[in-house]
C-alpha cells in the first residue's frame, strides 16, 4: 500500500501535468490555508488556484481518481470552519473573479465563484442596483463562499438570505456530474427525477431532503401549539 505522502505527490505530480492553475503543496502554503476566520485548524493536502473551469474540472477528476477530498474556498471569513479540511483546496478568488456580465435591465449579474461582494456591489451600484445580503466581510469575502455559507447580513430581512438572491448556479458535483440548476417547478422536478440517470438521482435525493424538512417544520409547529 502506498504511503500517504507518496499518493499526495502523485496527486501534486499529476495536477501539475494537467492544470495550467497554481499547485502549491508546500508546508507554508498549507500553513496559510489551515485556518479561516474561526478558531479550527486543519492542514490541507495542497492548494489549487484555477486559473479557468478546465482547471477546476481537471482537478476535481484527478482528487476523485486519489480518493482525495476537495474543499471550494472563498474569503476564508467563516466563523465555524467551514474553510478548514484536510483536502485539496480551491480557491478561486485569485483568478476566477471576473463580473461576466451585469444586465442592469434584468438586474442580473454573471459571475465567477471567486468575485468578492464589494467588487459586485460597486459595479451594481452604478446602475443604482446592490446585492442585498451584506456580511461583515463584505470587502473580504467571495460570493461562491456567501452561496455556501447562504450568508445574510443586517439587510437580509430586507433583500433576504444569499439563496433568496441566486437565479441559477453552474455546478460541478465530485463525480463530475456538471449541470445548471435554478427555480425548479414541481412538473419539472417530477420529470427530471422520471429521466434517471444521475441528474434524476440527484434531483430525487434533494426532494427526499425538502419533504424531510418540511414535515419537521409541521411537527415542529404542531408540538408549538400544544
Amino acid at each position: 500500500m502506498p504511503s500517504a505522502l507518496t499518493e499526495h505527490s502523485a496527486l501534486e505530480a499529476a495536477l501539475r501535468r494537467h492544470t495550467s492553475g497554481e499547485v502549491r503543496f508546500d508546508n507554508g502554503s498549507r500553513a496559510l490555508y489551515a485556518t479561516d476566520g474561526s478558531n479550527y485548524r486543519q492542514v490541507p493536502i495542497g492548494v489549487v488556484l484555477p486559473r479557468n473551469n478546465g482547471d477546476v474540472i481537471a482537478t476535481m477528476a484527478l482528487c476523485r481518481e486519489h480518493g482525495t477530498p476537495v474543499l471550494c474556498r472563498g474569503g476564508g471569513t467563516s466563523l465555524a470552519g467551514q474553510c478548514c479540511n484536510v483536502a485539496v483546496v480551491l480557491d478561486f478568488s485569485k483568478y476566477m473573479a471576473q463580473i461576466l456580465e451585469l444586465d442592469s435591465e434584468r438586474r442580473i449579474a454573471r459571475v465567477q465563484p471567486g468575485v468578492i461582494l464589494d467588487h459586485l456591489r460597486n459595479a451594481a451600484e452604478k446602475h443604482s442596483l446592490t446585492f442585498g445580503p451584506d456580511p461583515a466581510s463584505h470587502s473580504r469575502c467571495t460570493l461562491g463562499g456567501m452561496i455556501g455559507n447562504n450568508s445574510c447580513g443586517v439587510h437580509s430581512v430586507m433583500a433576504g438570505k444569499t439563496d433568496a438572491n441566486i437565479e441559477e448556479l453552474q455546478v460541478l458535483t465530485y463525480d463530475g456530474m456538471r449541470m445548471r440548476v435554478g427555480a425548479t417547478s414541481d412538473a419539472e422536478l417530477e420529470s427530471t427525477i422520471r429521466a434517471g440517470g444521475r441528474r434524476g438521482e440527484i434531483y430525487a435525493g434533494m426532494k427526499s431532503i425538502r419533504d424531510a424538512r418540511n414535515i419537521l417544520t409541521f411537527r415542529g409547529a404542531s408540538q408549538d401549539t400544544t
